[in-house]
């Protein structure tokens, strides 16, 4: 996301304020969303749906402001994928994701999507691998077992925030 940044900069420096203005709501809303998800295994919907409004303003005025709409399929289409995604999870397995999981994965598919596919595809695994590394740790340092309950949000917050700060991932 940084190269889309740079590039912005270059070109229109009104659209690279706005990127980052994204940029900096979804750091913001992490800490929070992390935090609440530890603290009470919950991601609530005061803090995740607003944040659909708040993306897609901010992110689809950079795109705007950068002759770049192109952008605004991948936002759709990355948020309505990873929404269907993990919707679907949560039918397979209710006990393994929360709707709060599926409701946040929505908000960041159109972040990823916004940067393009392969980086909704990278964040939804970089999630994946982060909770099943931090589980298999608490199953080898004897503080939980395979049926422990993980707060998941946090996971998938940092797997997006890897991606999206990625250098050269395309």
């Amino acid at each position: 996301m940084w190269g889309i940044v740079g590039d912005y900069w270059l070109q229109e420096r009104a659209a690279a304020w706005l990127l980052l203005a994204a940029l900096g709501y979804l750091s913001g809303l992490s800490v929070l969303l992390a935090v609440e998800d530890i603290r009470s295994r919950r991601l609530p919907d005061r803090l995740v749906l607003p944040a659909y409004p708040a993306a897609v303003l901010l992110l689809s005025s950079a795109a705007l402001a950068a002759g770049d709409p192109g952008r605004l399929a991948g936002m759709a289409g990355g948020g309505l994928a990873m929404l269907a995604g993990y919707f679907l999870l949560r039918l397979i397995s209710p006990a393994g994701l929360g709707l709060g999981d599926v409701k946040l994965a929505g908000v960041l598919g159109i972040f990823l999507g916004y940067a393009g596919w392969t980086h909704v595809v990278a964040g939804t695994a970089a999630g994946f691998v982060l909770g099943g590394l931090w589980g298999l740790g608490l199953i080898l340092t004897g503080r939980g077992t395979g049926k422990t309950r993980i707060a998941f949000g946090p996971f998938m917050l940092a797997g997006a925030a890897v991606v999206l700060l990625a250098p050269g991932l395309q």
